[in-house]
C-alpha cells in the first residue's frame, strides 16, 4: 500500500529553508536543483529587511570610526604628540571632564528637574511622568528644562577640575608614596586624589548650584537666565548668598567623587582581570564599553552614599532663611523630613546618576583616545616572579 503521507524529502524540497527538520545534502550545494516549490525571494523584499538593516547599520558604524579616525589623527597633528603627565595632557583631561560633565548634566536637567522638586516636597507629584505632564501644561516644553543653563556652565566647570585634577592628584600622590607602595594602597591614592579635586571643583560650582536648585524649586522660577539668578542672590544676601550652600555641597560632592573615581577605578580592573588576554588586547570600542560599565555601577555606589547630603542640600539652597547659620538651617531641616525624608528620590536619583556616571566615563575615555591617549584604569600589574 502506498504511503498517503509526504517523506521528509518531499517536505524539504516542498518547503526550502522554512523545514524544521534537519537537512542532509550528499551533494554539494553547487550541483542541487532547487525545488519549483521555492518562493523567489527577490519577490518578498520584506523578508530581508532585517539584513538590509543590519548592513546598512554596519555601514554607518564603519564610516563614523572612519570619520573619528581622520578627526583624531588631524587634532593629533595639530596638537602634536602628547606626553603622559605633560601640561598638554591635563589640558586634554580637563577637556574631557568638560565635555563629560556638562553635557551629561545638562542631558539628565528633566530628571534632576523632578528630583529636586520631590526633595523639597515629597506631596508635589507621584511620578516622573505625572510631573513632567503638568510641568508641561502649566510652563510649557521649556519648563521641563528649567535649571538647564547654569547646570550646564557649573558643571563644565566642575568636571574640568575634577577630572584634570584627579589626574594630576593621582599622579602628585603617586609619586609621593612610591611606586612599590602605589600598588600597595592604591585604592587610598584614589580615594585622596578624587577628594583633592572635588574640594577645588566645587568652589566653582557652588554660585552656579545654588541658581540651578533655586530656579528649579521655585514655581515659577525666580530667574530665567544664569546671570538674573546670580543677580537676584547677590543683590539680597550678598556674594556669600551663592556660596551658603558650600559646605554641604561638599559633604554630598567629595563621597561621591571618592567612590565615583575609586570604585570606577577598582571596577574596572576586576573586568579586565575575568576578561581574556590583557587590556592593550581589546579595541578601543570594547575599552569604552568597559568604561561606561565600570562608570554605571561607580553611579549607582556614588548615588546611594552621596544621597542624604543631595537631600540636605536642595532643601538648604531652597529653604534656608537669610542669615540663619548652617547648623542651625540643618538641625531645623532634619526634624521636618527626619530621617526617612533623607531618602526621599533616591530610586530616581540611582537611575539618573547610573546613567549619568556611566556616559561621563565613557565620553571622557574617547576624548582620550581621540587625542591618543590611553584609556581610564585597567588590569592589575603582573607580579614579579622571584
Amino acid at each position: 500500500m502506498q504511503n498517503m503521507f509526504p517523506t521528509l524529502t518531499t517536505l524539504t524540497h516542498a518547503f526550502g529553508g522554512c523545514s524544521p527538520f534537519a537537512q542532509h545534502h550528499s551533494e554539494p550545494q553547487s550541483q542541487r536543483i532547487p525545488s519549483k516549490w521555492l518562493a523567489r525571494h527577490e519577490l518578498y523584499p520584506a523578508w530581508s529587511i532585517g539584513d538590509d538593516g543590519k548592513n546598512k547599520a554596519a555601514q554607518l558604524s564603519d564610516a563614523a570610526v572612519a570619520e573619528f579616525e581622520k578627526a583624531s589623527s588631524k587634532a593629533q597633528e595639530k596638537v602634536g604628540k602628547i606626553e603622559m603627565y605633560s601640561p598638554k595632557f591635563y589640558a586634554a583631561c580637563t577637556i574631557g571632564g568638560v565635555l563629560a560633565c556638562g553635557l551629561t548634566h545638562t542631558a539628565v536637567t528633566p530628571l534632576d528637574l523632578v528630583k529636586c522638586r520631590r526633595q523639597v516636597d515629597s506631596k508635589l507629584y507621584k511620578g516622573n511622568f505625572e510631573a513632567w505632564g503638568k510641568i508641561a501644561r502649566a510652563e510649557g516644553f521649556r519648563g521641563i528644562y528649567t535649571g538647564w543653563s547654569p547646570t550646564f556652565w557649573g558643571y563644565s566647570i566642575q568636571g574640568g577640575f575634577k577630572y584634570g585634577g584627579y589626574e594630576f592628584f593621582k599622579k602628585f600622590y603617586g609619586d609621593l608614596v612610591g611606586e612599590e607602595n602605589f600598588h600597595k594602597y592604591k585604592t587610598v591614592v584614589y580615594l585622596t586624589a578624587s577628594a583633592s579635586a572635588e574640594l577645588i571643583a566645587d568652589v566653582g560650582l557652588c554660585p552656579l548650584e545654588a541658581v540651578k536648585v533655586r530656579m528649579q524649586t521655585t514655581i515659577p522660577p525666580f530667574a530665567k537666565t544664569t546671570l538674573g539668578g546670580i543677580s537676584t542672590i547677590t543683590g539680597k544676601e550678598g556674594f556669600a548668598g551663592l556660596y551658603k550652600g558650600l559646605y554641604p555641597l561638599w559633604g554630598r560632592q567629595i563621597p561621591y567623587t571618592m567612590m565615583k573615581f575609586a570604585s570606577f577605578e577598582t571596577t574596572v580592573e576586576m573586568i579586565y582581570g575575568y576578561l581574556p588576554g590583557s587590556k592593550s588586547d581589546y579595541g578601543k570600542g570594547a575599552q569604552t564599553a568597559v568604561s561606561f560599565t565600570g562608570g554605571y555601577i561607580a553611579g549607582i555606589l556614588c548615588a546611594i552614599v552621596s544621597h542624604p547630603a543631595d537631600v540636605m542640600v536642595s532643601k538648604l539652597n531652597a529653604n534656608r532663611q537669610p542669615g540663619e547659620a548652617f547648623g542651625a538651617a540643618t538641625s531645623r531641616i532634619y526634624k521636618d523630613i527626619g530621617f526617612a525624608g533623607l531618602w526621599n528620590g533616591l530610586p530616581v536619583r540611582i537611575f539618573m546618576i547610573g546613567t549619568l556616571t556611566g556616559l561621563q566615563w565613557m565620553i571622557y575615555d574617547y576624548v582620550k583616545i581621540f587625542m591618543g591617549l590611553p584609556t581610564t584604569g585597567g588590569a592589575p600589574p603582573v607580579e614579579k616572579k622571584n
